[in-house]
């Protein structure tokens, strides 16, 4: 099983080049890129359908997940955080237990949203709105999906063990057999079967199930030894559950204040008509698949930064804070440039409704200039997970939510949809700018009594 065993080996005496973070880099950005993938294909599929209710109400129900599943993103992020720090400590065991622990809490977590499913849609729909069209098929989409949601969650905790393991291949071939699947079956399902808003939602959930189960038996084939020598007493340790549970409360609260933004985006769109709401929804699809390319730099500097704070590694530590700036750099350039050239092309490859691509034609330039002024604030945050400091990314958010409210309040009501836009800009640049500001106290905190 070598695709299962390979992993990041770290010279900490030499320096880090270009080419070596590219190769750690790369898989993980096409690792990282197949969850918006997801819901982007699921958007393009059903946009074939002429119904904008049915893009709508697609796009409604995937942001009720992604509302769900972020809020337990942590389980993604701390993972790798934890994992990566005792790679670089060399404890064997605490390696182990930095996957059950997690592992544990998402099976709980992912049969409680099973249990409160109903309660859950109700309050979802009264706070998001819509028109009963889009409520429908919401609706249908969300009981079908429902019953992935343990699974979903245990995949954020074997991607995020794998990532801070450094064992990237792995996380790929698991990430890609779930794309190819989910392709596949709403090909199937919708196009040749006509399962319409139904066949999108059975699509994705076998395509989530069959990733979990596929990636949890090659982890266990290769970790069986290690698992047989994990005792109970270990497992419930005080310490580092507490510091487990105090990153993860950290970074609930930031995704809590994400999803804040998220949904009133989404809600004041939908009041503006369901036009608005299919063409908004696609320029969030289109932002989601950027947010998560630059996921994947930031989760390459998370596994440095994270071997780096395990092995007291202050040259390691730096040099992933520069190549992140260098490659977030070239990489918004890059992208808002295609972006530019090719943006009614990729517009065009979601929905065949003519005031649909116009519409979304018309707001395009937002997207265009959101990797300019939103890449910082996501390349920073995987130097924070990695180094397992969330207090500084929590209270950099909540900053950001708070200039995010203003600028509706001044924007909105004058620029409608333009002015929505702009508030989004306007967040995406403060998560970048007061994130910056906590860099040196990390510094210290993470390598003055170390060096």
């Amino acid at each position: 099983m070598k695709l299962a065993t390979d992993s990041l080996v770290l010279n900490n005496t030499t320096s880090f080049s270009h080419r070596e973070y590219l190769v750690l880099a790369i898989p993980l950005i096409i690792s990282g890129i197949s969850t918006p993938i997801l819901g982007a294909v699921d958007t393009a599929v059903v946009g074939r359908i002429p119904d904008p209710a049915s893009i709508g109400g697609v796009a409604v129900g995937a942001l009720i997940f992604n509302t769900m599943y972020w809020l337990l993103g942590f389980l993604r992020v701390s993972t790798s955080g934890f994992t990566a720090q005792a790679e670089g400590a060399n404890k064997q065991n605490e390696i182990t237990l930095s996957f059950l622990r997690p592992m544990i809490l998402s099976l709980i977590f992912g049969i409680l949203f099973i249990s409160l499913q109903s309660p859950i849609l109700k309050f979802a729909l009264t706070i998001i709105g819509g028109s009963e069209a889009v409520s429908s098929f919401v609706s249908t989409y969300f009981s079908i999906r429902i019953w992935g949601a343990p699974f979903i969650l245990l995949s954020y905790v074997i991607i995020g063990w794998l990532i801070g393991m450094g064992k990237v291949r792995l996380a790929l071939a698991t990430q890609i057999w779930m794309n190819v699947l989910n392709i596949i079956l709403d090909l199937v399902f919708v196009l040749e079967l006509g399962m319409g808003v139904k066949g999108v939602a059975y699509a994705t959930l076998i395509a989530e199930v069959s990733a979990v189960v596929l990636g949890t038996w090659l982890l266990y084939l290769t970790n069986r030894e290690k698992l047989a020598s994990i005792k109970l007493s270990m497992l419930l340790e005080t310490e580092p559950i507490l510091k487990m549970m105090k990153t993860n409360r950290d970074l609930f609260l930031r995704t809590v204040c994400l999803l804040t933004m998220t949904v009133i985006f989404t809600s004041i769109g939908a009041s503006m008509g369901e036009v608005t709401l299919a063409a908004n929804a696609i320029l969030l699809q289109v932002h989601y698949i950027i947010a998560y390319l630059f996921g994947g730099f930031a989760n390459a500097s998370s596994i440095l930064v994270g071997r780096a704070v395990g092995g007291a590694n202050l040259f390691l530590y730096k040099r992933a804070i520069t190549l992140s700036a260098q490659w977030g750099v070239g990489s918004a350039v890059f992208l808002s440039l295609i972006l530019l050239i090719f943006g009614e092309n990729i517009i065009s490859s979601f929905t065949i409704i003519t005031e649909v691509k116009a519409m979304s034609e018309n707001f395009l330039v937002w997207i265009l200039v959101f990797p300019i002024f939103g890449f910082w604030g996501l390349q920073l945050e995987g130097i924070f997970s990695g180094a397992t400091e969330a207090k500084s990314i929590r209270d950099s958010i909540f900053i950001a939510l708070i200039v995010y409210f203003f600028a509706l309040w001044l924007f909105v009501p004058q620029y409608q949809n333009h002015g929505l836009w702009i508030a989004f800009v306007v967040f995406s640049l403060s998560r970048s700018f007061f994130l910056s500001l906590f860099i040196p106290n990390l510094t210290r905190e993470m390598f003055t009594n170390k060096n």
